[in-house]
């Protein structure tokens, strides 16, 4: 019996490091900044945390050149091309003529900065030149602009410059949202709490209306929610404002008196005075 408990469990145990060891060959490797980890740039790791949406998207264009230089190029944003054929390559060329490919930056040496609404990624340490730029390795920039509501698209090549004598490197371009600030809210404070009361108002309103109607069956004016103690309220309030707003003392004369019975009373007794005897 326990032959048979130490056999199960040395199987378990077998089958756990396989796993594990198939988990760490499908891992993909990561766009790595350049510099030790305790020297690395927080901004440029927050960047890179950023364009982390584009990592599973992959990107292709094609160049032709005149009748010698026919190349397509295959880019991933912080991962590997093609992990098998070229380690940590992210941007390849493949001569479309011979079918020689050329690796032309690689995610292990990344460099990663910012504008207002652009990112630019850099990737170094490609595969050398060769005759051209001293031999050194190649180098490819790809700026990455804002475009709403787009994931990414438009991902081209737009030069290489290789006349130099050092600093040559491959310029492309393409358009994702990732590179966009965020939008500020255009709304205050105050707007915000204004909506939310007048969006409080309307279920009170509506939600006592349809209580009231449905429920107590009351018709007419009595549908409306408290019906008596806004009606109430809104005397009251009309009486304040008479008393706060009146512009003269309550028991004050008038200030024009018109032609009235009492005028003429008056003026019919002077004229009996006249009429009596001296």
């Amino acid at each position: 019996m326990s032959s048979a408990w130490h056999t199960s469990g040395l199987l378990v145990v077998l089958i756990a490091l396989a796993v594990s060891v198939w988990a760490e060959e499908v891992k993909e490797n990561s766009c790595d900044v350049i510099g030790d980890e305790s020297s690395e740039s927080q901004m440029e790791k927050a960047l890179l945390k950023k364009l982390e949406p584009l990592s599973q998207v992959r990107f292709n264009t094609t160049v032709e050149l005149g009748t010698t230089e026919n190349y397509t190029y295959h880019f991933r944003v912080c991962r590997e091309v093609d992990s098998s054929l070229h380690d940590f390559a992210g941007l390849v060329q493949i001569d479309r003529k011979t079918g020689k490919t050329t690796v032309v930056g690689r995610i292990n040496e990344t460099q990663v900065f910012n504008g207002s609404d652009w990112i630019m990624l850099i990737y170094k340490g490609g595969d050398s030149y060769g005759r051209h730029c001293s031999g050194e390795k190649r180098r490819a920039v790809i700026m990455i602009s804002c475009k709403r509501e787009v994931t990414a698209s438009s991902f081209n090549i737009i030069s290489e410059e290789r006349e130099k004598e050092q600093e040559c490197f491959y310029l492309f371009e393409m358009d994702s949202s990732v590179a966009c600030p965020a939008e500020d809210s255009h709304l205050s404070i105050g707007s915000i709490l204004l909506m939310i009361f007048a969006s409080l108002i309307a279920v009170y309103i509506i939600g006592g209306f349809l209580y009231q109607r449905l429920v107590v069956g009351a018709k007419g004016m009595d549908q409306f929610p408290h019906f008596a103690f806004w009606q109430d309220l809104g005397n009251l309030v009309a009486d304040g404002c008479d008393f706060v707003c009146r512009s003269k003392p309550r028991n004050a004369p008038a200030a024009y008196r018109g032609v009235g019975d009492d005028q003429l009373g008056e003026e019919s007794e002077e004229r009996d005075d006249h009429l009596l005897p001296m």
